[in-house]
């Protein structure tokens, strides 16, 4: 698992957080036996963070980018709205085919809507206004997903990307990602049309909300 602070701490957190649905530790384990890139799915501190953050606002549309086997969209989606709807993109078949699985036994998976194809081309057919954007696909393209989806954020509503801090490689970056990240980060920290807080949260999480 990813995380930049200590086990003992990371355990304390866990102890004091809410629990997941016991549908969480069924993804869990299926997804650490059948994927090669567990640790891509987000950890407990980080899926009741995305639920607690879709409450907080009463989100009722949510775009996703970046399904993996479907840890995040369950979160997400269990706060959204009674009649919420996460528009969740990716590109792996294999992954989201895992996913599935563990959103048809909850009834809110029901709000899921999966869309395979290229994100991008995804994010334009979106009309709608959007409370909650969760980015955590490949690094190379965040600067290109938080354009498209911010302008189609409405004023208060959240942007939230993932893996910000890269295992600390941003600091000392030597491979395209961490530049890539490294350059998003300042990016948000340049926008103006955002009030933005970087969290330490398992491996950096980004919050930001659209003025």
């Amino acid at each position: 698992m990813l995380t930049l602070v200590p086990d003992t701490i990371e355990a304390y957190a866990v102890a004091h957080t809410m629990d997941s649905p016991a549908v969480h530790e069924r993804l869990t384990e299926v997804t650490l036996s059948n994927t090669d890139c567990p640790q891509m799915q987000v950890g407990h501190l980080e899926g009741r963070l995305l639920y607690m953050l879709a409450r907080l606002i009463n989100a009722r549309l949510a775009v996703e980018i970046g399904t993996f086997t479907g840890c995040s969209s369950l979160h997400i989606a269990e706060g959204l709205a009674d009649d919420g709807r996460l528009i969740t993109c990716d590109i792996d078949p294999e992954a989201t085919a895992i996913a599935q699985t563990y959103w048809d036994q909850v009834s809110w998976g029901r709000k899921i809507d999966l869309r395979l194809g290229r994100a991008i081309e995804t994010i334009a057919t979106i009309t709608d206004p959007v409370d909650l954007v969760f980015i955590d696909a490949d690094k190379t393209g965040y600067i290109d997903y938080w354009e498209a989806m911010v302008p189609k954020v409405r004023s208060g509503g959240l942007l939230i990307a993932d893996n910000v801090l890269w295992s600390g490689a941003v600091l000392a970056p030597d491979e395209p990602s961490a530049h890539a990240l490294v350059a998003f980060n300042a990016h948000v920290q340049a926008d103006a049309r955002v009030e933005n807080v970087m969290l330490t949260v398992r491996d950096g999480i980004t919050v930001a909300r659209k003025l």
